[in-house]
Formats: structure tokens, C-alpha cells, sequence
């Protein structure tokens, strides 16, 4: 699709779906009442608005929702509506980001772009004082995370996909790379950090920023290698435990796919699959292990494999993406009699 407000709208409405989906399975999992934010949002702008309009001969919100059960029904109706036109804003703003240069990675693209979204409405909520993020308790900043950085990892996909028409077209995704995705899925399955965690610290890169990312992301696994062992944390298999998992293999697949230059799509699947038989695998083998293994060296036996396969995912990716050979480039000038032949080599990043 040519123009990047054409793309951008694609993407993000391919994200609100997920987002949407996202919701709807957290709701499925939990059992929880879907949110009234929405429509409290709208009906609190409606409230301002009919004040600022007061002696106006114009119709006021009010007046335009009604009452009773109706009205409630054009409010949960307007604030779905208004969620939507965030949602396709935002991918027509990466869209337009994207074409302007700056373009990122599926793991910081689904972070800026989740982060934007997530911003834009939290933003609104707290705004009309309908919501204080201040007094959030962390399930309910992960239950509003997880859903905005789903919907910033679909959207830069689907505007990866789309390309432009200056952007070079990604390889298929080889069976090495499939595998490895799979082993880092199977890795952050057991310890859920591990997906994010693995990539960042295994990259070369080098900078402040770098740096920083990977004395994050260690101290990310650290305190999850601890907060494992603790009576109090709760099982893998409460909501939100698997679903994080999960986003957190695709998004490490979709970081190993890029070291690679390789369409991220499959490798995403692999990798949440992955995460998915991992964290039941994970769980199988701690309920298996008590009466019979002290909890402390079944949680370490755990640990071990998990960070074997981050190892073996990501220390073999980096070495394949990151070894440079020279690739020697013909241009030949003149007619097609070759009369004069220039070469050169390039750094060439091997698949």
C-alpha cells in the first residue's frame, strides 16, 4: 500500500484488533466485568462540554446522549469509538515516523509505539479525573500494559511488512533461526524475563544506551532467578503469568529475526508457542518435583535449563547475524563490452 497515512491506518487497525482480543482473553481468564473507562471518559468530556455550552443555543452532549439505558448504551458505544480512533492515529503517526527515517527494532517499535497508545488514553482518564494511574496496583498496570504493547508489537509488524518502497525485502526465516526461536520461547516459558533478556544482553552493539539496556535486562533476570524462589510468588499459570510469557518469546523471536534480516511473523509464532509449552512444562515439572526434590533445587535445575537455551538461542543467532564477510560487487560502466570494471567488497550480514 503506497503512502505512509494508508499504511499507517492498516497497521493500526490491525493493532486495535489484537489489542481488542488481547482484552477480551484477559477478561476470558479472569473472569472480570469489561472496563467502564471508556464510557466514563467520554461521559465526563460530555459533562464539561455541556458546561461549557451552558446558555449556548447549540445542543449540548447532553442533550445528544439522553438518559437512561440508552444513553449508557451511546456512551460505551462512543468511548469503543473513540479507542478506535486512537488506535488507527497512533499507526498512522509511526507510519509517518517510519517514513521520515526513524525506524526501529519489533522489540523497541512495540515498546514506543505500545507506550504511545497506552499514554494517549491513560493520558485522557486521568485528565477528566476519572482514573488516578497513580494509585494503580500492578495487576492493573500489567492488565493495561500487556494489551497496549500487543497492539505496538502488531502494529510495527504489520508496517514492517507493508515496507516502503526504499526499504530492502526480509528473507524467509531459515530452520536455524525457527529453532532458536522455539528454545528461547521454551526458556521464557520457564523464566518469562528470559525472552527480552536473552537478545539484549547477546547483542554487540555498544553505547551507553546498549549498556544500559543490558544492565536492565540482567537485573530483570536477577530478580525474577529470586522472586522465584520466594514462598509468596504466585504460580506461572495465574493470569496474567501466561500470557506475558508468551508476548515475551514472540517479542525475543521477533529480536533474533531481526539479527537476521528475516521476516519476524513465523519466528513470533514459534517463539510464543514456545513460551506457552514452556510455562506448562515449567509448572508440570515443579508440581512433579514436590515430596520428592527439595523446592530450591528443583527452582535451580529450572533456572539452569532455562538460561542453557537462552544461551544456545541467542549466543548462535548473534554469531550468524554478526559475522561479516566480504561479498565482492561488480558495477561495470560503459557498453556491454565491459570496458571498464570497478569491484568493491561489502560487509555483508550472513543469514
Amino acid at each position: 500500500m503506497s503512502g505512509p497515512i494508508g499504511r499507517g491506518l492498516v497497521a493500526g487497525a490491525a493493532g486495535t484488533t489484537v489489542l481488542s482480543t488481547v482484552t477480551y482473553l484477559d477478561m476470558a481468564l479472569r473472569g472480570r466485568d469489561a472496563s467502564t473507562v471508556p464510557a466514563q471518559t467520554v461521559s465526563a468530556l460530555a459533562e464539561r462540554a455541556d458546561a461549557a455550552l451552558r446558555g449556548s443555543t447549540l445542543p449540548s452532549p447532553g442533550d445528544l446522549l439522553g438518559s437512561g439505558r440508552a444513553a449508557q448504551n451511546r456512551l460505551d458505544a462512543v468511548g469503543a469509538v473513540a479507542g478506535t480512533k486512537v488506535g488507527l492515529a497512533i499507526g498512522v503517526l509511526a507510519s509517518c515516523a517510519r517514513a521520515a527515517g526513524f525506524r526501529t527494532g519489533p522489540v523497541a517499535g512495540a515498546v514506543l509505539i505500545g507506550a504511545g497508545a497506552m499514554a494517549a488514553t491513560d493520558a485522557a482518564t486521568a485528565a477528566t479525573g476519572v482514573s488516578d494511574p497513580r494509585t494503580w496496583s500492578r495487576q492493573d498496570w500489567v492488565a493495561d500494559a500487556v494489551p497496549h504493547l500487543a497492539y505496538g508489537l502488531t502494529t510495527h509488524l504489520v508496517l514492517d511488512s507493508l515496507g516502503a518502497d526504499d526499504e530492502p525485502e526480509a528473507a524467509r526465516p531459515t530452520l536455524g533461526l525457527l529453532l532458536r526461536s522455539g528454545m528461547l520461547g521454551l526458556a521464557a516459558g520457564a523464566r518469562a524475563s528470559l525472552g527480552l533478556a536473552g537478545p539484549v544482553v547477546s547483542s554487540r552493539g555498544r553505547g551507553r544506551a546498549r549498556g544500559a539496556a543490558r544492565l536492565a535486562a540482567l537485573a530483570g533476570v536477577a530478580g525474577e532467578l529470586i522472586g522465584d524462589k520466594q514462598p509468596s510468588t504466585p504460580s506461572r499459570l495465574e493470569a496474567p503469568g501466561p500470557l506475558v510469557r508468551v508476548v515475551s518469546g514472540a517479542l525475543g523471536a521477533a529480536a533474533l529475526a531481526r539479527r537476521v534480516a528475516a521476516r519476524p511473523l513465523v519466528p513470533m509464532v514459534v517463539g510464543g508457542y514456545g513460551a506457552s509449552v514452556g510455562t506448562a512444562a515449567g509448572a508440570a515439572w515443579r508440581a512433579h518435583t514436590v515430596g520428592k526434590v527439595p523446592d530450591l533445587r528443583a527452582a535451580l535445575a529450572e533456572d539452569a535449563v532455562a538460561l542453557g537455551l537462552t544461551v544456545l538461542a541467542c549466543a548462535v543467532g548473534r554469531g550468524e547475524a554478526e559475522h561479516d564477510v566480504e561479498v565482492t560487487v561488480v558495477v561495470r560502466h560503459g557498453d556491454e563490452s565491459g570496458d571498464a570494471v570497478a569491484t568493491d567488497t561489502l560487509p555483508h550480514a550472513r543469514g
